[in-house]
């Protein structure tokens, strides 16, 4: 597994790239806006082919490169929970994506060789997902470096925050921590110093 970042300066959002090497596949998870012309470039040098677009949620800064990825490479899936298609953010609808494949707590998608396994955590929106794959969490905007989404936007939900970081807090072992803005971390370090996470897990 190999992991790529790009950073989306118009929108101030991480997107990644989650390369498997075997396959040579990836996955674009969290186009904020169109980087099309940049996964073109990396398809041509690097010989890998886009099989997936991954949406931990449904906000346009998150979501407003899909479009355009997906004329560019049409025949492309692009993943998303049910609870966050068509809700929240009138800026970019989710209508306006194309065909979305749902996904929901426990589903495991395969990425060529690679499982990414969807853990439902609601409260940044109610349809929010974080991904986790091998010793990697793609947390969007549920769990940032000392800190977590805000609850204060249509579909946000304090209590409901609280419970995702407590499950992300009780997952055995430790993890990197792949935000979907700012800097990254890891799980142990936000076990530790992340005030929300301690609170939602009682310390």
């Amino acid at each position: 597994m190999e992991i790529q970042h790009i950073y989306i300066p118009s929108v101030y959002t991480n997107c990644y790239l989650l390369c498997d090497e075997e396959s040579k596949s990836f996955a674009v998870i969290d186009p904020g806006a169109d980087i099309t012309a940049d996964i073109q470039q990396f398809c041509q040098e690097s010989g890998y082919t886009l099989r997936a677009i991954f949406l931990t949620h449904s906000h346009y800064d998150h979501i407003g490169g899909v479009a355009a990825l997906r004329q560019a490479f049409p025949d492309v899936p692009a993943y998303i929970h049910p609870d966050d298609t068509g809700r929240y953010d009138a800026r970019i609808p989710t209508s306006t994506l194309g065909p979305l494949t749902l996904w929901r707590d426990g589903d495991v998608v395969p990425m060529g060789n690679l499982k990414v396994e969807v853990i439902h955590t609601p409260g940044h929106t109610k349809g929010s997902v974080v991904l986790r794959c091998q010793d990697a969490l793609f947390t969007g905007d549920t769990l940032f470096a000392g800190t977590c989404g805000r609850t204060d936007f249509p579909g946000g939900d304090y209590g409901e925050m609280m419970a995702s970081l407590k499950r992300l807090g009780e997952l055995e072992g430790n993890f990197r921590v792949l935000p979907g803005h700012e800097s990254f971390s890891t799980l142990d370090q936000e076990r530790k110093t992340n005030r929300y996470m301690l609170q939602a897990m009682g310390k």
